[in-house]
């Protein structure tokens, strides 16, 4: 193999891939990267875990057509130090020469024939407009639980009616829903994917910067999906099992509500907080005009705060983890957070407004549950 490829552009692609290395590979080859050169003046980079795989294509001047695995951290590395100038990368015997400038390398390659078959990106289903769909992912993998002994609950899901595409995570102390319009391959079509956060939040964050994202899900019984942009291709094994009927959690009416600047609540959270003990809450009290903030008692450091507040209904008093309560107000693409209310043993879900006086847009949902104080 012998080819010359830009710095710029071969530096990005190598760490764009080797994003996908796992860091404890169970076999040697897996911490490669797969360099294929063809006649068509392409390089394609691969990494795959038996999870995830993550493949870019590049233009280059290709010489010599070939394949080569090495180093996919190693060679991530030298392409981000070298100078900007040109790359060459050639083939000598059992090793790999990357030339640039004054600047010369030699990396040991693995065998090629001992790297598994990447997996084929699915037909499309449909394209999302990049920069949406990376907010959305934002927004709803922070409700997605950490703990790996409950892997469906790791999962955001996906489900697909039509034009609509609906994105929900919870770990079970929050519920995030985001729902968005995308442009369907058919117009009937109806799936169903659980995606792992971390896969999905990686592939949104550097393939969703583009205008449009090609989303790929298998017919019938596979467990795949796919996502393409600007010629980076990334497939996922889906989550397997059955994910719990979260929306009934979301009350069929809230007689209470109150809306309050978003932003100046969340640094209001943060100051108060700053007493609270771990796992402690921070306790909310809304009143007419009035959202008080407490948190720490007895004989521990204490924090209150006030700030203006529309109520509408009954006066409530409620507790939350105060980092939940910081995530899902984060999450809020909007200048003020409406809170909806049952009771205070109830969930509570915050949804964004535009104005103080104007209707919530719910295509955005956080649910969250409250902390029972003692007594």
């Amino acid at each position: 193999m012998e080819l010359q490829v830009e710095r710029d552009v071969l530096a990005d692609a190598v760490a764009w891939a080797a994003r996908a290395l796992p860091s404890r590979p169970p076999v040697p080859v897996l911490a490669g990267v797969l360099l294929e050169a063809t006649d068509e003046g392409t390089l394609k980079l691969s990494t795959f875990d038996y999870e995830v795989s993550a493949r870019a294509e590049l233009p280059a001047d290709v010489r010599t057509a070939g394949r080569v695995l090495v180093s996919g951290r190693l060679l991530a590395d030298i392409s981000r130090s070298l100078p900007n100038r040109p790359v060459t990368l050639t083939t000598e015997g059992s090793k790999v020469v990357v030339t640039c400038g004054a600047s010369r390398f030699t990396l040991l390659t693995m065998s090629v024939d001992e790297y598994p078959s990447l997996p084929q990106l699915p037909e499309a289903s449909g394209e999302i407009a990049g920069g949406e769909f990376t907010e959305a992912v934002a927004q709803v993998t922070i409700a997605a639980s950490r703990d790996e002994t409950l892997p469906i609950l790791t999962g955001v899901r996906m489900e697909i009616e039509g034009d609509r595409v609906t994105l929900l995570a919870t770990d079970r102390y929050r519920l995030a829903v985001r729902e968005l319009r995308w442009h369907p391959s058919t117009p009937d079509l109806s799936a169903v994917a659980l995606v792992r956060a971390r896969t999905l939040s990686d592939v949104a964050r550097s393939l969703g910067g583009g205008s449009n994202l090609t989303v790929a899900l298998a017919d019938g019984a596979s467990d795949l999906i796919g996502f393409q942009a600007g010629g980076r291709y990334s497939t996922s094994l889906l989550v397997d099992g059955e994910y719990p009927k979260v929306r009934a959690l979301f009350p069929a009416e809230s007689p209470t509500h109150a809306v309050v600047s978003t932003a100046a609540l969340t640094e209001a959270v943060k100051r108060v907080a700053l007493v609270a003990e771990r796992n402690t809450p921070v306790r909310l009290r809304f009143e007419d005009g009035v959202l008080s903030l407490e948190a720490g008692q007895g004989e521990d450091a204490q924090a209150t705060e006030a700030l203006e507040a529309t109520l509408v209904g009954e006066s409530i008093a409620i507790a939350f983890n105060p980092q939940f309560l910081l995530d899902g107000l984060g999450a809020l693409a909007a200048p003020f957070a409406r809170l909806s209310f049952t009771q205070a043993t109830r969930p509570a879900v915050i949804t964004g407004q535009a104005d103080l006086d104007g209707d919530d847009d719910d295509s955005y949902r956080y649910l969250l549950m409250p902390v029972r104080l003692a007594g």
